[in-house]
């Protein structure tokens, strides 16, 4: 693995130092100059804006074909493909009056085009819009998105559900690389905090195509914030509080690009007491404290982009439990966990006349504790992870984009406590990729075709015939995959994508090692080393209508599971414990989300949205466990008119409904429909000349007594938070 690393390292480290710089004016239909224009390269991922003048000047940019993409709210999205061997260029820009959303260049695929050019459809999201309707934390907002759900225990604990599919079935990149935190257990979080990260992407359905094993059914794909624009810098402080947990998180970062070098920091500190439900009473031990630290470094020219971030996350988080006595007020009381997350990252880029690598390393130290008492570790583990993924850009040909890579991983799992959830264990994956895209008219098709190979060597551990006892193995995965895509417009509105994708998931370790009595559900679970992969086969149909002042969407899936693994009663007892074995079989989950967006003339500051989605998830007659209730989402928003205190004014109240859940596997019981409304509210006020962005959202207003389905409290009778009020300003230093 070294070794491949030293060679990759070397083939970047060939390149000069030379640069260049666009340059140019941007205008409307009537050659008024617009200030405020987003000025996107879409080669190396910088940006800039124009300035009161409609001026701009991008320096770094890489050799070759570039496409810059033109942004800015109420006027059409615009993209100048240039090239060049490096002299400077100077660009006249047009863009034209539409009232419709930006739109966004997406990251997660492999050629990093806007929305309306991509084949797969990917949901975007900011981060900062996340914020503004009442998001508690990363995993609240996300779980918003349609078709995304969350696993929650408690305020403080969640892992995404990507129509229906969850755990080691949902891939999670940040910073460009795969987080790897024990994705099996649902007993602990994203080791993520929301400072730091721009936006979020999620893939649904399979992308084993781009991603490998584990991304069987999707990825949610975080972005990290951009440095400064070029010869700029600047500093901006976060405080935000919450009612109902008084929560306080705090946040602090800098960045400056002085030159081709470009750096950034930011710091988090989040302090949460136990949340209260709606009738008042606080659930003891759902307390948390979490410390989040972000930087990056980057260097740019015409011929090399490179960016190295770190991520240091630190969660000290409570576990609740009956009869605990309630003492201290935020400090987590035993049993807690104590998760430690180290990433680092390095992107690095090499441009060519026509083509370009790119490559992302990563590596990853998960360091999870489960105490009971204060020098009592019942649970520690260690996982380390390094990961590669190259990827060579072939010379377009005409309308042709091709791209091949490779992508690999090696991981070992450590144990230190005294109980063993999985065995010491070695697990190494290595792919191969190439996939084409061909575009005519407004047509775009899109190809590729994958190999994986993963191998899995664990320890013995234990004593033959008793418990905790691990038998050594040695076993290996294959897969090929592939997928096909289709775009086309119908009309200048109407567009529709037709997507099938192969993807597949190899066993974990707890599928394949289990011996022991899982303490998070009460009973003897027993893995089995005779499991097979998991192979899927996903249809995906999408059909949008866009005009200026109406929007309509439609996604349509099936998807077809071979060998899904689920766990399944013995009829045995083992020490009073009912005996679960892990088995496999094959699954079928289908669903839809549907959704308008109305913003009526002359009324454009008014926008109303309506989205509804459903999963079902059957293995055969049976119902598969953990599929989320239909959901119907609305929100209406009033955008008004800025004056000389105020600007960028906005008022959201969102109606959501979640239906009943009766469709139940074999362990779960019926959830209950409720109605939750939120509201929103806020803007940019100008104190003196500080502009202060102020928010205040409210969660669960009617303070409503409810659980989700997803939950795992809701097993010991928990319900969900109840009413929330959530205050945030931001303002630059």
């Amino acid at each position: 693995m070294k070794q491949q690393f030293n060679i990759l390292l070397l083939l970047f480290s060939i390149a000069g130092f030379s640069q260049f710089k666009i340059s140019g004016y941007v205008t409307n239909s009537t050659q008024q100059k617009l200030s405020g224009v987003i000025v996107h390269v879409l080669e190396n991922n910088t940006e800039t804006t124009t300035d009161e003048n409609g001026y701009f000047q991008l320096a770094s940019v890489p050799k070759g074909t570039t496409e810059v993409v033109f942004q800015r709210t109420g006027f059409q999205t615009k993209k100048e493909v240039i090239k060049t061997n490096g002299d400077d260029i100077v660009l006249k820009v047009m863009l034209l009056e539409k009232e419709i959303h930006l739109e966004e260049v997406i990251i997660s695929t492999l050629y990093n085009k806007i929305q309306s050019q991509n084949v797969m459809k990917v949901e975007h999201a900011s981060v900062k819009t996340l914020k503004e309707n009442g998001a508690t934390s990363l995993i609240d907002g996300i779980a918003t998105i349609p078709g995304v759900s969350q696993i929650s225990t408690g305020n403080s604990i969640g892992k995404p559900v990507i129509r229906g599919l969850s755990g080691n079935r949902v891939l999670v990149y940040s910073q460009g690389v795969r987080m790897e935190n024990q994705q099996f257990g649902e007993e602990h979080g994203l080791g993520l905090n929301a400072a730091g990260i721009e936006s979020v992407e999620v893939i649904k359905g399979p992308a084993s195509l781009l991603y490998g094993s584990d991304a069987l059914g999707g990825v949610v794909y975080f972005n990290p914030e951009k440095y400064a624009p070029y010869k700029e810098k600047s500093a901006d402080f976060e405080q935000s509080y919450f009612t109902n947990t008084h929560g306080t998180s705090t946040t602090f970062g800098v960045k400056a690009s002085p030159s081709n070098f470009k750096f950034l920091l930011r710091g988090n500190y989040t302090s949460h007491a136990d949340y209260e439900v709606a009738n008042g009473d606080r659930i003891i031990n759902t307390r948390f404290i979490e410390k989040d630290f972000k930087s990056g470094i980057g260097y740019s020219n015409s011929k090399i982009s490179t960016d190295f971030r770190y991520n240091y996350n630190n969660l000290n988080l409570g576990l609740p439990e009956e009869d605990l006595e309630n003492s201290g007020f935020r400090n987590p009381l035993f049993p807690k966990q104590e998760v430690v997350n180290h990433l680092l990252s390095l992107n690095q880029k090499v441009y060519f006349k026509n083509s370009k690598i790119e490559a992302d390393f990563g590596y990853s130290l998960n360091d999870r504790k489960e105490l009971e008492a204060a020098n009592e570790i019942a649970l520690s583990m260690k996982l380390k992870t390094a990961s590669y993924n190259v990827k060579y850009f072939v010379p377009k040909m005409n309308r042709w984009e091709t791209i091949i890579g490779i992508q690999g991983m090696d991981q070992t799992n450590t144990n230190f406590g005294e109980e063993l959830l999985i065995p010491d264990a070695k697990i190494a994956d290595f792919g191969a990729f190439a996939t084409t895209n061909y575009s005519w008219n407004s047509n775009v098709l899109q190809a590729g075709i994958r190999y994986d190979n993963r191998k899995i060597n664990t320890s013995t551990h234990g004593t033959e015939g008793e418990e905790g006892y691990f038998e050594a193995i040695n076993k290996q995965f294959n897969s090929f995959n592939a997928s096909l895509g289709y775009k086309t417009s119908l009309s200048n509105s109407l567009s529709t994508r037709i997507n099938i994708a192969s993807g597949f998931r190899a066993p974990n370790l707890s599928e394949l090692t289990s011996n022991g009595v899982h303490e998070g559900s009460n009973r003897y679970e027993i893995g089995s080393n005779e499991l097979k992969k998991e192979q899927n086969l996903q249809l995906d149909v999408n059909l949008e209508y866009k005009s200026e002042h109406f929007e309509v969407f439609a996604n349509g899936f099936y998807n077809l599971i071979d060998g899904y693994i689920f766990i399944t009663p013995t009829g045995n007892q083992i020490d009073g414990n009912d005996v679960y074995i892990y088995t496999q079989n094959n699954a079928q989950l289908y669903g839809s989300e549907i959704g308008i967006h109305f913003h009526p003339h002359p009324y454009d500051w008014l926008h109303f949205t309506s989205s509804f989605e459903n999963v079902i998830g059957k293995q055969g007659s049976a119902n598969l466990p953990l599929i989320p209730a239909y959901q119907w989402k609305n929100n209406i928003r009033v955008e008004l008119d800025s004056n000389k205190w105020i600007k960028n004014n906005y008022a959201s109240c969102f109606l959501n409904y979640t239906f009943k859940q009766d469709k139940l596997s074999e362990f779960e019981t019926q959830t209950p429909d409720y109605l939750l409304v939120n509201l929103s509210l806020g803007g940019t006020i100008t104190i003196g000349k500080k502009e202060v962005q102020l928010n205040l959202a409210g969660t669960n207003l009617l303070n409503k007594t409810y659980v989700n389905h997803l939950s795992r409290l809701k097993a010991d009778g928990i319900n969900n938070m109840g009413r929330n009020i959530m205050l945030r300003l931001n303002f630059d230093l």
